[in-house]
């Protein structure tokens, strides 16, 4: 199986799902965007588009961000859907899948960074690929904003700060705005490059400092990803 990251910063790396992909042997590839690298132009050898997150929103313009081209990637997902592949947005990813099936994304009610818990839905619970999801987990956060909503969008789960932290587009189309990928490691790149955030932890509900963000377990919560994208990939190649 062919597993392609999007990456728009190199401190927004794949993480868990990296190690994943690896750990089952699937061919892993790039698009580092903040390197040059040019998106895919064929999405057909494709089969899990995983979009990562980063400092961009959806309305961020090229002018601004010279190596961010949100318009193409939209474009690329909706390719991705309508070819029956398996999209998984995290953070700006999941806004942009909500963008490219025409959900605008929307600002968060609350800033959140740090491991804070979400919480499913009735949704969330009736979802098979989310059974072996605890009612409430803690998990990673890094944002601001959040997905759209389609129609026919489900929200799995929530928290205290965001209302919307997991959605099912369809069964092989997610959105994740929380940050269940992040490692210790992945964890001291993002502290180096959110210092004025941090710095102003105290004036928000939701934003740990360094010191208790280098002090998380991340590791139940990367095993639960994995119990869902191990799910994501048995149903897919049933079909």
């Amino acid at each position: 199986m062919h597993v392609h990251f999007i990456v728009h910063e190199d401190f927004e790396a794949p993480g868990a799902y990296e190690t994943w992909a690896r750990n089952h042997g699937h061919d892993v590839t790039f698009t580092r965007v903040y390197a040059g690298d040019t998106l895919p132009k064929d999405v057909k050898v494709i089969d899990f588009l995983i979009v990562m997150g980063g400092p961009q929103s959806p309305e961020t313009k090229q002018e601004d961000c010279t190596h961010f081209d949100s318009k193409n990637e939209q474009s690329l997902i909706n390719s991705a859907v309508k070819t029956g592949k398996v999209v998984i947005g995290i953070c700006l990813g999941s806004q942009l899948i909500g963008e490219a099936l025409g959900a605008p994304f929307a600002n968060s009610p609350e800033k959140e960074i740090g491991k804070f818990p979400i919480t499913l839905t009735e949704d969330g619970r009736k979802d098979e690929m989310f059974s072996h999801f605890p009612k409430t987990l803690e998990v990673g956060h890094w944002h601001n904003d959040m997905p759209g909503l389609t129609p026919d969008a489900k929200i799995i789960a929530y928290s205290e700060g965001c209302p919307r932290q997991i959605v099912s587009y369809s069964d092989r189309v997610f959105g994740f705005q929380c940050h269940m990928e992040l490692t210790l490691d992945l964890v001291e790149l993002l502290i180096a490059n959110s210092e004025t955030d941090l710095i102003c932890a105290a004036d928000f509900r939701f934003v740990n400092t360094p010191e208790e963000l280098r002090a998380h377990d991340y590791g139940e919560m990367n095993q639960v990803l994995f119990g869902f994208l191990d799910k994501l990939e048995a149903s897919y190649k049933i079909g």
